[in-house]
């Protein structure tokens, strides 16, 4: 048990405190979506916890979204795991979800308080780019953004939430 914990001392960077996440900080604790679930408009929420003793952000979320006159009702679900990569301590991401998805991101502040996943797909592939902004006390603004191979981004999808 002992040259356990000594390798571990020796080839792992010491537990991240909360303030180890940088940009990613504010996002920690539970959250509701404002939407209402009206036709077109989804309801959901979600989570970002710690976990792995501190090493890892884990964020659990799901949108519902009822059905409207050109399909029917689906829930969304995914799940994304916040870490820092390796020597270089930088923020990355892993993301899933039940479509199918998956994302890799680097994880970096937004100019105007922030945080953005930015895919590293090149641009010859498809390219996505998450945001979160603060948005008031206990507010933030969630932007989905989707660039085709070869195009500049647009707006997918847009949304509020609250802290519980």
């Amino acid at each position: 048990m002992r040259k356990l914990a000594l390798l571990a001392a020796l080839f792992l960077p010491a537990v991240l405190t909360a303030g180890d996440w940088g940009p990613v900080q504010f996002l920690v604790g539970r959250w509701t979506g404002e939407g209402g679930g009206e036709p077109g408009a989804g309801s959901g929420a979600f989570t970002l916890a710690p976990d792995l003793q501190g090493r890892i952000l884990v964020r659990k979320s799901f949108a519902a979204y009822p059905a409207a006159a050109d399909r029917p009702a689906f829930r969304h679900d995914d799940l994304m795991v916040v870490y820092r990569d390796g020597p270089s301590a930088e923020l990355r991401a892993m993301y899933w979800d039940n479509e199918g998805h998956v994302i890799a991101y680097t994880v970096k502040p937004a100019p105007d308080g922030g945080v953005t996943f930015s895919s590293d797909a090149p641009p010859a592939q498809v390219r996505y780019r998450l945001t979160y902004l603060p948005a008031g006390k206990d507010k933030v603004k969630i932007r989905f953004e989707i660039a085709p191979p070869g195009k500049d981004f647009t707006t997918y999808l847009e949304a509020a939430a609250h802290r519980d």
